[in-house]
């Protein structure tokens, strides 16, 4: 649902300005709950999607104004009597809350890209659609794109890193588990769910592209992001995989036309995502924070939109069939 409880823990000198706030950026309703020791008190601020990021940085405001003061934001299942209220959108804070859970590089995310990269392959290798399109739903790539993105958009470079490394590492380890995969295993001639993951087309990009925007959309409005996960992983993990194995079995011609599609796929994922992220509005609280996330925002369009026209150029020399 698009509403949320806005739930606000601070000092009793501070109702009136949450009062004039809640007034201001249009809360549905808003009442003030029990009183705190050390004269604070809960406030509660029902809130659609209309205006709630503004209303956060409103409130955000008063957060200096004591140690104690905390700002909490609760999902609302159902509210009676029922609100209308159109379209979902998550707030910055949200959204943070959203991508730190997809770039932790720990050991479960270690375990599913073996394990999917794994199944990913006996897929491909046997010409199995249903056992590559398994292998996506536990595929954990989504998180680190988006995280990526989201980090540009709002020139966190923590954020950045963290999704940089987890990423990286991810492919790195697809592409290193099927290499050894592809070195014991490889007997031509090869699948045709392997062969085309070495060559390049419109539709690939288009997949990808539209990977990293249906991902974004799914993030920003609170949808489940499982089917857009299997998208995404549809465009990363097979080329990774394909790459790797074809590495493995010394093919490294195939090898170079799986890590092209795997090259496009990632810009593409990233361009796209970044796009959606800054046509949404997602900045920085503070001008100066926008102001210094600038160069960030610039520099990530000027680059993905530079190797994709990189990219883009080295397909158009690749010989047909490549």
């Amino acid at each position: 649902m698009a509403l949320k409880m806005i739930q606000v823990t601070a000092p009793l000198a501070a109702e009136a300005s949450i009062r004039k706030i809640a007034q201001a950026d249009g809360v549905i309703s808003y009442h003030r709950g029990v009183v705190l020791e050390d004269e604070h008190a809960l406030f509660f601020l029902l809130v659609g999607t209309d205006r709630r990021q503004k209303l956060i940085d409103d409130l955000q405001a008063l957060v200096g104004l004591s140690s104690k003061t905390r700002i909490n934001i609760m999902t609302v299942d159902a509210t009676l009597p029922n609100v209308e209220v159109p379209g979902s959108s998550d707030t910055r804070e949200e959204l943070y809350q959203k991508v730190g859970q997809g770039i932790r590089l720990n050991l479960s995310f270690l375990v599913l890209t073996l394990l999917s990269t794994v199944v990913a392959l006996v897929g491909l290798v046997q010409d199995n659609v249903a056992v590559v399109v398994g292998a996506m739903v536990i595929a954990p790539f989504l998180g680190p794109n988006l995280a990526f993105a989201f980090g540009t958009s709002l020139g966190d470079r923590d954020l950045m890193w963290h999704a940089f490394k987890t990423g990286t590492t991810g492919v790195a380890f697809s592409v290193l588990v099927a290499a050894a995969t592809g070195f014991f295993w490889a007997d031509g001639p090869f699948s045709h769910e392997l062969m085309s993951r070495t060559e390049v087309g419109i539709g690939g990009v288009v997949l990808a592209a539209a990977s990293g925007i249906a991902g974004v959309l799914s993030l920003t409005t609170g949808l489940s992001m499982t089917l857009v996960g299997v998208m995404v992983a549809v465009a990363l993990l097979p080329p990774a995989a394909t790459f790797g194995f074809m590495l493995g079995a010394t093919e490294f011609k195939l090898a170079f036309g799986a890590f092209v599609l795997l090259s496009v796929n990632i810009v593409c994922v990233n361009l796209a995502g970044l796009g959606v992220f800054l046509a949404k509005g997602i900045r920085p609280l503070e001008w100066y924070e926008r102001r210094m996330a600038k160069p960030y925002v610039y520099g990530g369009v000027a680059v993905w939109s530079l190797l994709l026209i990189l990219l883009v150029g080295v397909i158009s020399k690749l010989p047909v069939g490549q």
